[in-house]
């Protein structure tokens, strides 16, 4: 495993398990619940093939995923694996009381006395007709539970403080700007080789990834990285795209040229995957064991598919799922999946005279019928915006939804046999 170095001087891996989509099953009574015995099976290969960092919330899994990630790592030594986890106050209570019972909480789930990575969640978000930096403020600041972590890391119960970040630049520039102050200890930010020039094309709102790794390689503060696959998208590209990467290396998974991307740049300390089946683990373990950095060419050829990447009229839906439950029974990350995955597969085709729309249209239809209950389709979707404030990616969700809704219906108005 090749590794990097912690603000401490310790060794990290530079592959880091995300811990978000743990396996699940169906319970005796028939509820989806995550498979405490195949988690364990995944914690103990990731930790043999020399995995030491796991990254979890307390959001994820729905509220299960921290409880199940401290299970699996307890059965290891402790000095075997770090835990990184964060405050997700983002959808609750903005008092210092419901932070600091969400904190301690984190230490009974985790089975630990010590966190070793703590996080300020989602930073850059906004709620309640608040602007990012008033979200801020009353998250974090006002309510003094900022100046209380810091005396937590200065007791030693939290060894490395920092903050992972979605969305509005002036917050991630004002946090930098207070790094004399509080000196955080790492940043966690997206950063893939589409987002790392196209962020902006993508969606106006996002900021590129280069523009955040070189300000913080600029202040040698490491850089954890989230979505390196861009929701899994990278790892199934169009055609055209998937044949350049695989005409380079035929033996290796278009997944590993964007983990090389990332692992490649040298302030990197860990890019988190989350792997929820063996073999996403054994793909990853060939990448990073030992790594193999990127040339130049290598650096070139990825920047001109990401160019092509943003032409095509992806959703940048990570499927994350912090939209859901919708109100009205919609499927918004499935929604999103069929589409893009259309998209990928060249079944999204406007041009009715084009000799490929009527296998296109059949196949976009057919497939939308397989994959979702018509009760959870677009067309469902009232335009309530409550979704658009819990994405992280600052989707226009209602506006995708119509946009989706619209093209989907045309298909259907055609007359043209299936």
């Amino acid at each position: 495993m090749t590794c990097r170095t912690s603000p401490q001087g310790e060794p990290v891996s530079l592959l880091g398990y995300g811990c978000m989509r743990w396996p699940t099953t169906t319970n005796a009574e028939g509820k989806t619940v995550i498979d405490q015995e195949q988690v364990n099976a995944l914690v103990d290969h990731a930790i043999e093939h020399g995995i030491t960092y796991f990254d979890t919330a307390p959001m994820y899994g729905q509220g299960e995923s921290e409880r199940v990630t401290g299970i699996a790592l307890s059965r290891h030594p402790r000095e075997k694996w770090t835990i990184a986890t964060k405050l997700s106050t983002q959808r609750g209570e903005l008092t210092r009381e419901y932070a600091l019972n969400m904190y301690h909480n984190s230490f009974k789930m985790l089975q630990v006395d010590v966190i070793d990575y703590y996080l300020l969640h989602s930073v850059g978000g906004t709620r309640d007709n608040m602007n990012s930096m008033e979200f801020l403020q009353k998250r974090f600041f006002d309510n003094g539970v900022v100046d209380f972590l810091l005396k937590e890391r200065e007791a030693g119960r939290i060894r490395n403080l920092g903050f992972s970040f979605h969305g509005d630049q002036q917050v991630f520039d004002y946090l930098l700007s207070q790094h004399d102050k509080y000196h955080w200890d790492f940043v966690q930010i997206q950063m893939n080789y589409v987002d790392w020039n196209n962020a902006k094309t993508r969606s106006s709102r996002e900021v590129n990834a280069s523009y955040l790794y070189e300000e913080l390689d600029k202040r040698g503060i490491p850089v954890v990285i989230m979505e390196p696959l861009l929701g899994g998208r990278l790892a199934n590209l169009p055609q055209h795209a998937a044949d350049q990467l695989l005409a380079r290396a035929p033996g290796s998974s278009l997944a590993s040229w964007a983990f090389r991307f990332c692992g490649s740049k040298p302030r990197v300390l860990t890019v988190l995957s989350g792997m929820t089946y063996m073999e996403h683990l054994q793909d990853n373990l060939g990448t990073f064991c030992p790594l193999e950095p990127l040339a130049d060419s290598d650096f070139e050829m990825l920047d001109k598919i990401a160019a092509d990447y943003v032409r095509y009229p992806l959703i940048p839906c990570t499927d994350c799922k912090y939209c859901m439950p919708c109100p009205y029974g919609v499927d918004i990350p499935g929604v999103f999946a069929h589409y893009n995955k259309c998209v990928n597969e060249g079944f999204v085709e406007e041009d009715r005279q084009s000799p490929e729309y009527r296998k296109a249209r059949r196949a976009y239809l057919v497939s939308l019928e397989r994959s979702l209950d018509k009760f959870r389709q677009a067309n469902h979707c009232i335009g309530c915006a409550q979704c658009v404030q819990a994405c992280p990616q600052r989707i226009g969700i209602p506006g995708q939804m119509r946009r989706i809704e619209a093209y989907t219906e045309e298909l259907r108005r055609d007359q043209a046999p299936l």
